[in-house]
């Protein structure tokens, strides 16, 4: 059976509006301030080509304007804690030992976690700048495919994110939707109803 995916018709989405995005992702909250991830941007038609190869083929990529990818730490070793405290305590003014007291407790309780259970948390924020990235891309009117249906080993490699030391966690091209060929354009949006969703404790 042949997949049906969300159409984009390639019209190239202003950079200010890219901009909005890439900017409103990146001042999104993380857990203790680490912003523990990073965004790659690519425009490059024959690099979205390679990576729609190991995306499942999805046109998306090829046929969005600016393809994002969220890249987590692969592991919160205590070089990157301390450089994150020691970055946020200069650009606030503050003696370089005035939060060690908080740090020394992160570098106990992550340090006594393997690279992968590390790696689960650093992904787990890249959500949050991901969802924020797609509230934004809605609010410039630009439409956004979020994606996780793609081979990360492989997209890693293609990136060079191991010697970087970053692990690829989502994907989210930018662009206009093909109204004339996207199947689901028109159809009425279908979410659980708000009685099955939110449950009120009183």
């Amino acid at each position: 059976m042949a997949l049906r995916y969300k159409k984009m018709n390639g019209v190239a989405v202003p950079q200010e509006k890219v901009d909005i995005i890439l900017e409103a992702a990146r001042l999104a909250p993380t857990s203790s301030g680490l912003q523990p991830f990073e965004i790659l941007v690519v425009t490059n038609p024959e690099l979205k080509q390679q990576i729609r190869a190991i995306a499942n083929d999805q046109s998306q990529v090829t046929d969005a304007s600016h393809v994002l990818i969220f890249a987590a730490w692969d592991d919160l070793d205590a070089k990157r804690i301390n450089d994150m405290f020691l970055y946020t305590t200069r650009e606030r003014g503050l003696p370089d030992d005035r939060m060690d007291s908080y740090k020394n407790y992160l570098l106990s309780v992550y340090g006594s976690k393997t690279a992968e259970e590390n790696f689960q948390a650093t992904a787990r924020q890249a959500y949050i700048g991901f969802g924020i990235a797609i509230a934004a891309a809605a609010e410039q009117r630009v439409d956004a495919t979020p994606m996780e249906g793609f081979n990360a080993p492989a997209l890693d490699e293609l990136l060079n994110l191991k010697e970087k030391g970053l692990r690829s966690v989502t994907l989210l091209p930018l662009g206009y939707r093909d109204e004339a060929n996207d199947w689901l354009h028109g159809m009425k949006k279908v979410r659980k109803p708000k009685e099955q969703f939110i449950t009120e404790l009183n």
